[in-house]
């Protein structure tokens, strides 16, 4: 190839492109250079037309029901796909794992938040769970979000759970006896998770560290899905690059 010469751009499909975060797809994949958007699926739409349209990479922005009979759709046409749909579960996640190793050249992303801001945040609470003998997290989302907790925030306990263990922390202290009504939220992986579900919100993150005489209060606000949008064309750059399954962006970031 010469200097004068482009790379052949990555063939793209979305599905759910119809949605708030399909259709924002559509537009930044259109809009890079790198990227040409081949297919749009709907819903009722025939994945044929991905395979018709010689599409390399999908992008799932769909709903938990639907997407991991996509993502397995995908691994057996061999196309990577990046997912961005959350509500999976290890089981499903186990399904694509068995799926992958008859196809071993695909590459899955799955990832539970593109922002680049909330990937940092997920990781500065790795660090930060160390130091603190409490850690609390409130994720708030517009009241069309259909799971909850949000993938975001399983994941950031999961991290801040990791944090932890490894500076041999015991359990998070709370001596509350009676709650009837669930007021102290989801327990993940040992983390208290409160969900806010509240018109005029697109998606935020507050994780808060507490220790002796002080607080810390990590923070990250995606006001309009446009946030998302360089994150998800890393993975779509990345993904054919890392075969196997990957979950979290962070694994696609130099993060050490």
């Amino acid at each position: 190839m010469t200097a004068s010469e482009s790379p052949t751009p990555i063939r793209v499909g979305v599905i759910g492109a119809a949605g708030r975060m399909g259709s924002q797809t559509c537009c930044a994949v259109e809009e890079a250079s790198d990227l040409d958007l081949v297919a749009r699926i709907g819903d009722g739409d025939d994945l044929q037309a991905v395979l018709d349209a010689r599409a390399q990479v999908i992008v799932d922005f769909t709903v938990p029901d639907a997407s991991l009979g996509t993502v397995l759709w995908a691994i057996e046409h061999g196309i990577h796909a990046v997912v961005g749909t959350t509500g999976w579960t290890d089981e499903k996640l186990d399904q694509v794992r068995a799926a992958l190793e008859q196809s071993p050249t695909v590459g899955v992303l799955i990832a539970p938040n593109f922002a680049i801001g909330a990937v940092l945040t997920m990781r500065f609470a790795e660090i930060a769970a160390r130091y603190y003998e409490s850690a609390e997290i409130i994720e708030m989302h517009h009241p069309r979000k259909l799971d909850a907790p949000s993938g975001t925030a399983a994941h950031t306990a999961a991290a801040i759970a990791r944090g932890r263990a490894e500076a041999g922390l015991g359990a998070v202290p709370d001596a509350t006896a009676s709650d009837p009504h669930g007021a102290r939220g989801a327990v993940i992986d040992g983390i208290h998770v409160h969900a806010v579900r509240q018109q005029g919100l697109v998606a935020h993150e507050v994780v808060q560290f507490g220790g002796a005489g002080e607080q810390l209060q990590l923070r990250h606000d995606s006001f309009d899905r446009a946030s998302f949008m360089p994150g998800v064309l890393l993975g779509v750059r990345e993904v054919a690059s890392r075969p196997g399954l990957t979950v979290g962006l962070d694994q696609y970031m130099d993060l050490g």
